[in-house]
């Protein structure tokens, strides 16, 4: 019974949680906003260790005319790499918008 009960609680928490991240947006539209932002940060996530190597090897060879889509994958150590000096952070800091934007775009097209 105590199992149910601490499950019960969690669950209500993490509902009372969500709801208050959910601020201003409807409950249909929880979805929408959520799964994105869940995926961008997964993305992140397995970038991190190497997100400085990617940035400094992308600053040295962008003008280089070697092709940064064979090499920089072996850099990040992963089928796909971002190249954007925004992370999900610091996006916010200022214009929002146009951060996010730089941030997504700045995604190899294998991601």
């Amino acid at each position: 019974m105590s199992n149910i009960v601490n499950q019960q609680s969690l669950a209500d928490f993490i509902w009372d949680v969500a709801d208050l991240l959910r601020g201003d947006f409807k409950r249909s539209e929880f979805g929408r906003i959520i799964l994105p932002f869940t995926v961008l940060r997964r993305l992140e996530c397995v970038l991190e260790p190497t997100r400085a190597a990617v940035r400094n090897q992308y600053k040295a060879r962008k003008d280089s005319g070697v092709d940064l889509d064979l090499l920089l994958p072996g850099t990040a150590k992963a089928a796909f790499y971002n190249i954007s000096e925004f992370s999900l952070a610091n996006v916010g800091s200022t214009s929002t918008r146009a951060n996010l934007e730089d941030y997504i775009a700045k995604f190899s097209p294998s991601a």
